[in-house]
C-alpha cells in the first residue's frame, strides 16, 4: 500500500474513466494527492458525482483513444508520468460493430503503449478481461471483446520483449458497485439500487459468478501503475464466487423489504475463487467479502441519496439503458 504514495503529485493518465472502474479509479487517485487526467470521449461524471462530493474539479480532456495525436497533445500538456488504460467497448457493443469495436479496442491499446513507449513511461496498468480466459479451450463463451483483450495482452508483452516498456494487466472478473450499471452483469448492482429505493428487481440471470467490488478492482489498477515492474505481466482478478441467490439474500439483509428475485439461466463465465497471485505481486490484502461489498454498496446509495442525488432518477434511467 506504501506504493501508492509514489503518484502524489504526479499526473497520471486515465482512458475510460467515465466509466464504472474508472471513476473509482479518479476517485482514489485524488484521495492519495495524485493529479488524474482523464481522456475520454464524454464529459459524462454521472458516475464520480455517485460516489465524490467534487466531481467538477476533476481534470478532464476531450479525445478519441484512436486519434494518437490528440493523446500526445494531452500527455505533453500534463506531463503524464502514468497511465491506467481502461476505455474499451464491451461484449455487447463489440458484437454490434466489429470494426469500430477493433479500433478503439485493439489500435486504441497499441496507441497507449506507444504512447509510453515514446514518453518512456515506466508506470502502466491497463484493463485486460475475465473474457479473455473464455478464449482457450474451455467451456466458456468465446467473443470479438475477448479476442481483443487477448491481442492487447500479447501486444504487451512485445512491447516490453523489443522496446522494454513494463506494464501489468489485469483481468476483473464480474464488477458490481456503485456506478456499474451497463450490460446485462450489472444486473446484481442494479439491484441494490432498486432496493435502495423501495422498487422491485428481478435479475436475468442465475447461478455463480465470480464478483469483483469496483473499488477493489480500482485499487488495483492504481497500485499497478504506482510502480515500474520488469515485464508485461497479466493476472486474473476472479474476487469472489457466489450464488445469486446468496446475493439477493445478502441484498435483502440490508435493506429490509427489498423485493428481489431472478430468472433465466446462468452467465456464461468462470465462476472461480481468486488465486490471489496479483494480490502477492501488489503487496495488498484479498479483495472484501460479497457480505461486505453489498454492505458498502449500499452505504454509498445512502451517502449519494443525502448529497441529493436522485437515485429513483438513476434507477429509471439504468434499466431503460438495459432493457
Amino acid at each position: 500500500m506504501s506504493n501508492l504514495s509514489n503518484l502524489e503529485g504526479q499526473a497520471v493518465l486515465v482512458t475510460g474513466a467515465a466509466g464504472c472502474i474508472g471513476a473509482w479509479t479518479i476517485k482514489l487517485l485524488t484521495e492519495i494527492g495524485a493529479v488524474p487526467v482523464v481522456f475520454d470521449l464524454t464529459d459524462n461524471r454521472q458516475r464520480l458525482e455517485l460516489i465524490m462530493d467534487d466531481s467538477q474539479s476533476v481534470t478532464w480532456e476531450l479525445g478519441d483513444i484512436t486519434d494518437f495525436d490528440r493523446l500526445q497533445a494531452v500527455a505533453d500538456k500534463y506531463n503524464v508520468e502514468a497511465i491506467i488504460h481502461l476505455a474499451a467497448l464491451q461484449v455487447p457493443f463489440c458484437k454490434a460493430d466489429p470494426v469500430g469495436s477493433t479500433k478503439i479496442n485493439v489500435i486504441g491499446s497499441t496507441h497507449i503503449l506507444e504512447l509510453a513507449r515514446q514518453r518512456g513511461i515506466t508506470r502502466l496498468s491497463y484493463a485486460s478481461s475475465i473474457a479473455a480466459q473464455a478464449m482457450g479451450d474451455n467451456d466458456w463463451l468465446a467473443t470479438l471483446y475477448g479476442a481483443h483483450k487477448v491481442c492487447t495482452e500479447q501486444m504487451s508483452a512485445v512491447y516490453w520483449q523489443d522496446w522494454g516498456v513494463p506494464s501489468v494487466g489485469i483481468r476483473p472478473a464480474i464488477i458490481y458497485g456503485p456506478g456499474r450499471d451497463q450490460g446485462m452483469s450489472s444486473a446484481p448492482t442494479v439491484a441494490m439500487l432498486a432496493a435502495a429505493v423501495g422498487d422491485a428487481y428481478q435479475i436475468p440471470f442465475s447461478g455463480n459468478i465470480s464478483y469483483v467490488h469496483v473499488e477493489d478492482a480500482a485499487l488495483r489498477f492504481v497500485t499497478a501503475a504506482s510502480k515500474s515492474y520488469g515485464g508485461a505481466y497479466v493476472f486474473d482478478l476472479d474476487g469472489t464466487p457466489a450464488d445469486i441467490v446468496q446475493v439477493i439474500n445478502l441484498i435483502e439483509s440490508e435493506q429490509k423489504g427489498a423485493a428481489i428475485s431472478y430468472t433465466g439461466n446462468a452467465m456464461p463465465f468462470p465462476a472461480e475463487p481468486d488465486n490471489l497471485k496479483l494480490n502477492q505481486f501488489l503487496d495488498i490484502p484479498g479483495c472484501r467479502s460479497m457480505a461486505q461489498g453489498v454492505a458498502d454498496t449500499m452505504l454509498v446509495f445512502e451517502q449519494a441519496k443525502h448529497r441529493g442525488v436522485d437515485l429513483k432518477k438513476l434507477l429509471d434511467a439504468t434499466i431503460r439503458r438495459n432493457p
